[in-house]
């Protein structure tokens, strides 16, 4: 496709911009972009081209010779891409520390989307403890109490990158039934659903689930039905970490099809992958699952990282009924023998109905342990559980214990549970974005173990392993699974592509030199390739290094009520 005149790129972007939006080519910009090759995000081949910022906004596109700006960016031999949108991140509380959100602005990231939990609403004591606990060692307190209190307490601060949040599900139940193994009376979904309703009114993108912890494994079926109700006439959508990603797959699957359904509502499958090797079969009656239900006119999506290895607690060795009432009532039942005995045998045996990941790494050297919080355990960074337990002179599983009841928390442990072929599988489906499963931290922030390398490589791992070096797809259908996608997927507006009118959000990196250098063993590297970043018009990254500049902002879901909550983005 060749470039076009301006005014008839307006008239096929009639949708997206006012007239008034619109600059003469050969105005002046604020940033312009030169001789670049320009990936839009549409999966459309790239054109070689300029890009005019000015302002907030992207106001042209194509040549632009006469052009004049403050700033010039020469991108020859570069790509040029609308910036890549994280859509599972953990970053949230990581930003009230650090704004600069580095491992993620060095692989081109410019929109952090978080999930599967949320920081708000913060209502009960219990949650307050949590979060204090986590920002302890930072002088930071919670004084928040909404969710949308929190993003903007993120954007005030300054933060590179923009946010975007979803609802945990977790949340919902904490605030009205705490960590009890319960269902909710009548009343009580109600109230749940009244706090649905109002996270969706103050910019929530949807709701989302991780059913494989406590307190989410205690919901059913039809209370997240109820949930998603709420949501989904809003305009939200519902994403779940599934029951199962392992022996119960299929089933896992369906719940996630069939609570779309009877909500009404578009869903989307975090980590879209089928752990341990007896259950690699799987992936391909998942892909069937979800193409049948696609094909049926359902909206079902995925997401995934690009690695063989996931991350969570050793607690997932452990049944979640043990957290029943929370972690502490858990960690005081691991210290009761007839307990422990109990479990032992339970962890041990094959065919629980609960994602027993002891059993789904397939061996104790599958298992790594990567942080603790106690100073006398941190020696084991690094180390496999069968490791410990040498040297332990101990059972496997009694280390299990032994570990979460030392260390008084569910450390943070690596589980080796995929195949590379199912990667690249997943990598493959033309519905499936990607998200990093992490926050997005400095490469000096080492004092808490040792993180996942998808920390700090899962973008630019797929961009250089599997689009140029295994050529698993095209960069330009890559680009738009980073961009369009996502940006259609979670309704964030004017963003995900490169358009007149779009707020300019920007990559520029290269091609032939893009490449994750993170590792299991040393993951604290930045990934290269990538040289200038613009986010909302302002230049935060250029020739690789951080501008100190902090224009990331707040972006609210569809429902948020603006005659009550103004400056909607």
């Amino acid at each position: 496709m060749r470039f076009i005149p301006l005014l008839i790129l307006f008239v096929t972007c009639l949708g997206h911009l006012s007239a008034q939006s619109i600059k003469p080519a050969t105005g002046q910009f604020d940033i312009l972009i030169r001789n670049g090759l320009i990936y839009d995000g549409s999966g459309q081949p790239p054109q070689q081209g300029d890009v005019g910022i000015r302002g907030d906004r992207v106001v042209a596109i194509g040549k632009l010779p006469k052009a004049k700006a403050t700033t010039i960016i020469d991108a020859q031999g570069k790509a040029v891409a609308p910036g890549f949108i994280n859509v599972l991140s953990h970053t949230g509380l990581e930003f009230l520390r650090d704004g600069h959100s580095m491992s993620d602005t060095k692989q081109g990231i410019t929109t952090e989307v978080f999930g599967e939990d949320s920081w708000g609403p913060i209502s009960t004591d219990e949650q307050r403890q949590q979060v204090n606990g986590y920002l302890k060692p930072y002088k930071l307190t919670c004084d928040w109490t909404t969710l949308a209190e929190f993003l903007t307490k993120l954007q005030k601060k300054g933060i590179t990158s923009n946010i975007a949040s979803y609802l945990g599900a977790a949340q919902v139940r904490q605030v009205v039934l705490g960590e009890a193994d319960v269902k909710p009376t009548p009343a009580q979904l109600n109230q749940m659903r009244a706090i649905v309703r109002k996270a969706m009114e103050e910019g929530a993108l949807g709701i989302t689930t991780a059913l494989i912890y406590p307190p989410n494994s205690f919901a059913d079926t039809d209370e997240l039905v109820a949930l998603c109700q709420e949501a989904g006439r809003y305009g939200g959508r519902y994403i779940a970490h599934i029951r199962s990603e392992g022996d119960r797959l299929e089933e896992g699957v369906n719940e996630l099809i069939t609570i779309g359904k009877r909500a009404n509502i578009p869903v989307e499958l975090y980590h879209f992958k089928a752990s341990g090797q007896r259950n690699w079969p799987r992936m391909e009656s998942m892909i069937t699952l979800i193409n049948n239900a696609r094909k049926q006119g359902q909206n079902v999506t995925a997401n995934m990282y690009t690695y063989t290895a996931g991350a969570t607690g050793l607690t997932s060795c452990l049944p979640p009924y043990l957290f029943n009432g929370g972690f502490m009532a858990g960690w005081k039942r691991l210290q009761d023998p007839a307990t422990r005995q109990k479990l032992k045998a339970e962890v041990q045996q094959k065919g629980n109905d609960w994602e027993n990941m002891f059993q789904l790494a397939g061996s104790t050297d599958n298992i790594l342990l990567t942080a603790f919080e106690v100073d006398s355990l941190k020696k084991y960074n690094g180390k496999t559980l069968g490791q410990i337990a040498t040297i332990w002179h101990k059972d496997p599983v009694e280390t299990v214990m032994d570990l979460i009841v030392a260390d008084k928390s569910r450390v943070e442990t690596t589980y080796f549970l995929m195949s590379e072929e199912n990667v690249k599988k997943g990598i493959s489906q033309p519905w499936v974005s990607f998200g990093s499963d992490a926050a997005s931290i400095s490469q000096d922030r080492k004092d808490n173990g040792i993180v996942h390398p998808r920390t700090f490589g899962n973008f630019a791992r797929l961009l250089g392993k599997y689009v140029r070096d295994e050529q698993v797809m095209s960069l330009e259908e890559a680009i738009r699974r980073l961009t369009s996608l996502p940006a259609t997927n979670h309704k964030l507006p004017n963003r995900g592509l490169l358009r007149p009118g779009y707020f300019a959000d920007v990559v520029i990196f290269d091609p032939v030199t893009i490449a994750d250098k993170a590792t299991f063993a040393d993951p604290f590297q930045y990934a290269v390739g990538v040289q200038h970043v613009v986010i909302n018009g302002k230049l935060v990254l250029k020739d690789g290094e951080h501008t100190n500049v902090f224009p990331g902002r707040a972006i609210w879901g569809p429902g948020r009520k603006k005659e009550k909550l103004p400056n909607q983005h």
